[in-house]
Formats: C-alpha cells, sequence, structure tokens
C-alpha cells in the first residue's frame, strides 16, 4: 500500500475565520485526510502579532511573523488576512513557488483578480475562493460548474449580512437607521467603522465577483454601481411596507440587450424593494441568499449564514479539499471561467422599477400633469396611491402620492423624477427607490 502523501498548509491570518480553519485543520485531520487523498499539515499561520488573544486556543508554535518565508515551503496557502497589501504580494509569491492558494478576499479579487488569474493559469496552480462571497453558502462553484452548460440571464444577492440585519429591524421594529445600526454594532455584525458595509462597497465587490462568473468575462470594482443604505428612512421602510414591499440592499448582474446598442451586463448594488411574497424578501437577520435565473434551469435560491468565523471557514475548508485532492490527482488548476468579452454597462441602461413618493399640492389638475411628464418620458404607471393630510398648524391640505412604475430604462425612469421635480404642484420628492420582482 502506497504511503499517504503530506500537504503543507500555510495560514495568513487568524482572526474570527482564520482561527475556526486552524481548529479545523487540527480537529478533523484525520477526516480531511480521507477525504482529500493527502494529509493536511498545518505547517504555520502568519500573524502581525503572536500575542493577541484569539477566541481558539492554538499551539502557539505555528505563529509566525514571516508570511514571505511561510509560503515559499507550502502545498496551499490559505490567505485570510484581508486587503490589497502584503495579501496580493503573498498571494503572488505562493503562486509562483507553485502552491495553490485558497482566498476569502473579495476587495483583492474584485479590483485585481485578472493579475491572479493570470499567474495561477502560468504556474499551472489552482486558486479558490468559495469563501469571498455569502460566507458559508456554495454559490460561486456551482455558478461555475452546475450551471456551466445553461445561460444565467439575471444574478440578485442579498450578500451583506450587516446591512440586511439593518434593514430587517428597521422593518419589523420601525427603528430609524441609527438605532437599527447601533444594535448590530453591539451584536457585532457591524464593525466599529461599518462604511464598507453601509455604503455598500463590501456588496460591491461581492458583485464584481458574481458578474465575472455568471457572464465569463471578468468585470471589476470600477464596473459596479454602488448606493448604500444610509439614506434609507424609517418613513422609507413604513411606505414601503403599507404598499406591501420590504427594502432590501441587492447585488444585481443581469444581461441587457437592447436594439439599441447597448447589449451587454449591468451590475449594480442599491437598496431595493420586492415585493413581499418574493423568496429573497424573507431572508431575515445576518442571513444571506442568492437568487439566480437561467434560460434552462429557471428560478434558484441558495440561502444560508453569510458571515461569521466557523460558516465561512467551511467555504474555506471546502476550497482546500478541492485543492488538495487536485495535487494529489494531478491536473491542471482551476482558476476561472472567462471566455470572452461582454462589455459593462453603466447603470442608466439598466431595467428596472421605480417607487416614488411625492408631496404634492391637493388641487385639481395635478394627477393629469404628473401622469402627462411620466408618458412624455416613455414611463409607464403601474401602481398610483394618494392619501390626503391636512397640516395642523396651518390647516393647508396636501397629498401624498405613491406610485410603483412598470420597467423601464433607468435613464427613462431618472429623466422622468427630474422632471416631476420642476412642476410648482410638487413640494417635496420624499423617496426614490428602485423595485424588483414585480
Amino acid at each position: 500500500m502506497s504511503e499517504v502523501r503530506t500537504l503543507k498548509v500555510a495560514l495568513l491570518g487568524c482572526g474570527n475565520v482564520g482561527a475556526q480553519v486552524a481548529r479545523i485543520l487540527i480537529d478533523d485531520a484525520e477526516t480531511l485526510a480521507a477525504r482529500s487523498g493527502a494529509r493536511l499539515e498545518l505547517s504555520g499561520i502568519a500573524v502581525r502579532n503572536i500575542d493577541t488573544p484569539r477566541d481558539v486556543e492554538l499551539p502557539r508554535e505555528l505563529f509566525t511573523t514571516d508570511a514571505d518565508t511561510l509560503v515559499k515551503d507550502a502545498d496551499l496557502v490559505i490567505e485570510l488576512m484581508g486587503g490589497i497589501e502584503p495579501a496580493r504580494s503573498l498571494i503572488l509569491t505562493a503562486i509562483q513557488n507553485g502552491a495553490c492558494v485558497v482566498t476569502g478576499n473579495k476587495a483583492l479579487l474584485a479590483q485585481d483578480g485578472p493579475t491572479l488569474y493570470e499567474e495561477a493559469d502560468k504556474a499551472g496552480v489552482q486558486l479558490s475562493y468559495e469563501a469571498a462571497v455569502a460566507g458559508a453558502i456554495p454559490i460561486l462553484r456551482p455558478i461555475r460548474d452546475s450551471l456551466s452548460g445553461d445561460r444565467i440571464t439575471r444574478v440578485l444577492g442579498i450578500v451583506n449580512g450587516t446591512t440586511n440585519f439593518i434593514l430587517d429591524q428597521m422593518d419589523t421594529t420601525g427603528a430609524q437607521f441609527s438605532d437599527a445600526l447601533a444594535e448590530a454594532q453591539r451584536l457585532g455584525y457591524a464593525e466599529a467603522d461599518p462604511t464598507a458595509d453601509v455604503e455598500g462597497h463590501d456588496a460591491a465587490a461581492k458583485a464584481a465577483i458574481l458578474a465575472s462568473l455568471s457572464f465569463h468575462t471578468r468585470f471589476s470594482l470600477d464596473d459596479v454601481y454602488c448606493e448604500g443604505i444610509t439614506k434609507v428612512s424609517a418613513a422609507d421602510i413604513a411606505s414601503a411596507k403599507e404598499a406591501g414591499f420590504v427594502i432590501k440592499l441587492l447585488a444585481i448582474a443581469e444581461k441587457i440587450d437592447s436594439s439599441e446598442n447597448s447589449s451587454g451586463i449591468s451590475v449594480r448594488v442599491h437598496p431595493t424593494l420586492l415585493p413581499r411574497e418574493h423568496p429573497l424578501a424573507a431572508v431575515r437577520g445576518a442571513f444571506n441568499a442568492v437568487f439566480i435565473e437561467a434560460e434552462n434551469a429557471g428560478e434558484l435560491m441558495f440561502y444560508g449564514q453569510g458571515a461569521g468565523g466557523t460558516p465561512t471557514a467551511s467555504a474555506v475548508m471546502g476550497d482546500l479539499v478541492s485543492a488538495a485532492r487536485r495535487l494529489v490527482l494531478g491536473g491542471p488548476g482551476r482558476t476561472e471561467t472567462t471566455t470572452g468579452y461582454v462589455p459593462a454597462l453603466t447603470i442608466d441602461a439598466s431595467d428596472t422599477s421605480y417607487y416614488i413618493g411625492l408631496d404634492v399640492a391637493d388641487q385639481a389638475g395635478v394627477l393629469a400633469r404628473i401622469a402627462h411628464i411620466f408618458a412624455e418620458n416613455g414611463v409607464s404607471i403601474e401602481i398610483m396611491r394618494q392619501t390626503i393630510h391636512r397640516d395642523s398648524e396651518s390647516n393647508v391640505e396636501s397629498a401624498e402620492l405613491k406610485i410603483v412604475t412598470h420597467r423601464a430604462s433607468e435613464a427613462a425612469l431618472a429623466a422622468t423624477v427630474e422632471a416631476v421635480k420642476g412642476l410648482d404642484v410638487i413640494n417635496s420628492v420624499t423617496s426614490v427607490l428602485r423595485v424588483e420582482g414585480v
């Protein structure tokens, strides 16, 4: 019987996810060996400070501050440091020394993924990154492999647990944005500086990765329209609820075929109204979900824990076992599946619906003037509801209009809103939000 091969595993970073990965490598060594066909020996853990307290007790002798030396002697490298540098340089060093790499670094992949893919292809090694999107949810491999014989037309995802928790709190308790954010920070869902989450940057990086795999073209962070949730008010949430909608921060990548020479892929992140019967509307708390529409498979949804040390470590370990089996069995590394070039379109070319809230004068002819502007811009109104209000101090009546449009181009919808703002009967535009799933 041949001797079982030993593969050296270098771990870069030992935060919440890294510590759980190290624990699994040590505690489940026999199971991992049976599944991968090789002993996965944790050869070291590179950290900035060896003495930093950690939730998982690990052998001190595994820790080192010399990441460069560690990766040069490894068969498999797991990068969980985050950020651009030194993660990028260390991954390139690992690849150039023939190591397969597993990473969860969505920011790096969204910014400079093509360089890493090209270097991995040249070296014949595997670059895997399931943990970069939606935590424990197995979504990247199904898109890359299971749906490789199909054509994906649209991807909608709740891919940031922090913002989903905040919006869910606002929806279920009526809390203001600031109070829901404070609760998310208290529970550990949001960082002390939550900018990357609440401004949509984290979701945008994941949207670029999802779009690249779904449409076999390299998309970067610069190709993603990004709008966060900081302007979503409790009044917006309440109005959406009254109209039968819930607000979610969605990452959307979709194929647009136009007769006006603007065919391509739209990739965007923004707050979105969804009908409460839509499957994504039921995603609560800090959970994630990705909804896929494909020509032959139809509609598919993947749901699960989107963050956290143990769930994300599960995705890392899946990639690690797959890479280890490739080293044992041989064969070329699997990195990406880009097969051509499809242009990235600006948000103006995307096709969507709008929810528009208007405070207007309560007088004859107002509705007709508003409807005329919509018609002039080629935008059809699907739902219009009117509520009359009387100011207690001035005793003046005004009307609140809530309008949901049919689908139209973003450019036409934006032009319509601008034109409506110019009417002398409009007191204010109280909200403008995009709508999906209707």
